[in-house]
């Protein structure tokens, strides 16, 4: 299966790999709401029940972390993600942008739209997340990352 998935996600398979960046929370004036540093992992398991596999680890500087795990199952060209946290799908439309629509099950009403673009030479992602709740953009979440390994 994972071979069906660098064959049909070709640029989700750019994705695999460590990345670590910058969350920069704004409203819709922009103003921050919130900053913090980002360590992601994006894995295609060659066995278990799960296709992809992404951890996401977040630290504030006040020292706060959380880390969340994303287990991602394969279907029809689209990853489907169906966690304690979130729920969502994500595909790809061109050689350099994914997008991912997910809704956090904690915030009723709301859902969000992420692009993710990777650079031509893998190692550079810029991520927006536009926040909806009763189908009104209400934040974005504005990500930089590089590849690290």
């Amino acid at each position: 299966m994972v071979l069906n998935i660098r064959e049909e996600l070709p640029v989700l398979a750019r994705h695999e790999g460590d990345w670590v960046g910058t969350y920069t929370l704004v409203d819709t004036e922009g103003k921050i709401l919130d900053k913090h540093e980002s360590h992601l992992s994006c894995q295609f398991p060659d066995s278990g029940p799960y296709s992809y596999y992404q951890i996401n680890r977040y630290k504030w500087s006040d020292g706060t972390q959380e880390e969340h795990k994303f287990p991602g199952t394969y279907q029809d060209k689209a990853i489907f993600f169906d966690t304690e946290r979130i729920s969502g799908k994500a595909w790809e439309v061109d050689n350099a942008t994914i997008i991912l629509w997910f809704s956090y099950k904690t915030i009723p009403a709301a859902y969000l739209y992420e692009m993710i673009q990777i650079s031509p030479d893998n190692n550079h992602r810029a991520r927006t997340w536009h926040w909806f709740k009763n189908d009104q953009i209400y934040q974005r979440t504005l990500i930089v990352e590089e590849r690290v390994r």
